[in-house]
């Protein structure tokens, strides 16, 4: 049974969380033009869990980036929820991206002179919104950080600097939290952790999550998995297995 199905949140007939309507994503120009996403078509499911895979250069990261605001495609449509991304102005998509959506990178990203609990609270500091002291105790309390809040980064392992970035991610209860890589610099014990934590985010909270990622047993832990080949959709796969994900690789890319 796909998580989405155990949360119970997605209602049948559901409008997608976020969607890439037709998106193509040039970068550079003449000869040196690079077709990164090539006419890119996709819509990803509220209350669950999406992988998008592929080789080395298939635009995986770039449909991230895309779908979060963060880089505009060349053309086409992006949207969250019910809001035309493509449409926004700078300051829009700024808050946007800061009301609506939640990241977790690869490289964690969490500012080294604050410490664990700052560094979750800071969307909200930025935002100039109250902290929901009940929600960070809750948040502390799944992902097993109580001990290591007041610590800063540099006194953190890679696992626990990624719990804490996983949790500035749902502070602010965004609609869809982007993760690019999430496992990529933890081992493979610490990174099998991260993925049960939001597993359990999905189950617990009804969440919607966007990840990409190269690894069949990472991607496996998702509803559903996009492959990506070459800037366009190769192919798509619903409860999908290490095994299954693999093959499905071993057969669009070798």
């Amino acid at each position: 049974m796909s998580l989405s199905a155990v949360a119970g949140a997605q209602p049948q007939g559901a409008p997608p969380a976020a969607s890439a309507d037709d998106v193509t994503k040039l970068h550079g120009t003449g000869p040196t033009t690079v077709l990164a996403l090539d006419q890119v078509s996709v819509a990803f499911a509220p209350a669950a869990i999406t992988a998008i895979t592929g080789p080395s250069g298939s635009g995986k990261s770039t449909l991230l980036h895309c779908l979060a605001g963060l880089d505009r495609p060349t053309s086409g449509r992006i949207t969250l929820g019910d809001v035309d991304v493509t449409g926004l102005s700078d300051r829009q998509l700024t808050r946007l991206r800061r009301d609506k959506v939640g990241f977790v990178f690869q490289s964690f990203n969490l500012v080294p002179t604050l410490n664990a609990e700052e560094n979750i609270t800071l969307p909200l500091e930025i935002a100039g919104r109250p902290l929901d002291t009940a929600w960070l105790s809750e948040l502390v309390e799944v992902l097993g950080i109580g001990p290591r809040l007041s610590h800063r980064p540099a006194q953190l392992s890679g696992g626990e600097q990624q719990r804490v970035a996983v949790a500035r991610a749902l502070i602010s209860r965004p609609d869809v939290i982007f993760a690019d890589e999430p496992t990529g610099n933890l081992d493979s014990r610490t990174g099998h952790e991260l993925l049960s934590l939001i597993v359990e985010a999905v189950r617990r909270y009804g969440q919607t999550v966007v990840m990409v990622s190269h690894d069949p047993a990472v991607a496996a832990h998702s509803d559903r998995v996009v492959f990506l080949v070459d800037g366009r959709v190769a192919d798509d796969l619903s409860d999908p297995t290490p095994a299954s994900v693999h093959e499905r690789m071993q057969s669009l890319w070798g």
